[in-house]
């Protein structure tokens, strides 16, 4: 009786469904994650001609005078823009941990591992070939590790896998991770504006909403993040690049529980 229930309680806990499971099924295994990357990197790299040309070009709101003489750069978010971590995602699905882990992912980031999002290596050398430098400007946190004597551990790791995945162009310099500096917080703006003070911001590329607005990742509703993704809609596409993570972001964490009330039937 005692193996018939462990073996019922066994398979109850397998068949116990992960909040991510289809998020990070598709991330992996679909063609459209695939094609829709690609699509946003090869519109990236047809309109950088004209970001180059222009020197009225910005994709700061706020970069609103004494910018055009400034050398061009480019704002990119680094996980799920430009590093595929979905494999950190899938080990906690097959773990059935529910909820972010910080040891899991901190070994991730170590293991220096992950491949590239598809179209973003060529995009990055791309910009690199025509004197573009890359900002890559991270919320992954610096934090030291026990028996290391680093303050950002975290930041070597991702400048190696980084390099590993083929992108020619990249130093720690271009790093600015989250913690690096007192003012360095989740929220991203602080850093966009110091890289506003020595570059003419061309594009940013990320996968969340705050990697292109301040302000937008709590207390704030759906709707007002849609009224914000209209009023910038000139930027989108030619200066904003958005690519697509349903596994996590500030998509889901503006929501209030239950969840359930955000959906719109027929």
């Amino acid at each position: 009786m005692a193996l018939s229930a462990a073996i019922l309680f066994a398979a109850a806990a397998v068949s116990v469904p992960h909040d991510n499971f289809n998020a990070t099924l598709w991330y992996q295994t679909s063609a459209e994650f695939r094609a829709n990357s690609l699509q946003t990197y090869k519109m990236a790299s047809l309109t950088l001609k004209d970001a180059l040309s222009d020197r009225n070009w910005s994709a700061l709101p706020t970069q609103t005078t004494d910018f055009q003489q400034l050398p061009p750069a480019i704002i990119v978010d680094i996980d799920e823009t430009i590093l595929d971590n979905s494999p950190a995602a899938a080990q906690a699905i097959l773990e059935q941990d529910h909820g972010f882990n910080g040891k899991r992912w901190d070994n991730w980031v170590a293991a220096a591992k992950a491949k590239a999002v598809p179209g973003a290596v060529d995009f990055l050398n791309l910009a690199g070939q025509n004197g573009v430098t890359v900002l890559y400007i991270s919320n992954r946190e610096c934090s030291p590790r026990a028996a290391v004597k680093d303050s950002c551990p975290q930041k070597n790791d991702t400048l190696k896998n980084l390099q590993a995945t083929g992108i020619k162009q990249v130093d720690a310099s271009q790093l600015w991770l989250k913690s690096e500096q007192k003012d360095w917080t989740s929220e991203k703006e602080s850093r966009r504006l110091k890289a506003a003070q020595q570059y003419r911001v061309i594009m940013l590329l990320g996968d969340d909403f705050g990697d292109f607005l301040p302000q937008v990742k709590s207390n704030i509703t759906p709707a007002k993040r849609f009224e914000l993704v209209e009023k910038y809609q000139p930027y989108w596409g030619s200066r904003w690049f958005m690519l697509t993570n349903p596994t996590y972001g500030s998509w889901e964490t503006i929501l209030q529980q239950p969840k359930q009330q955000y959906l719109q039937g027929f």
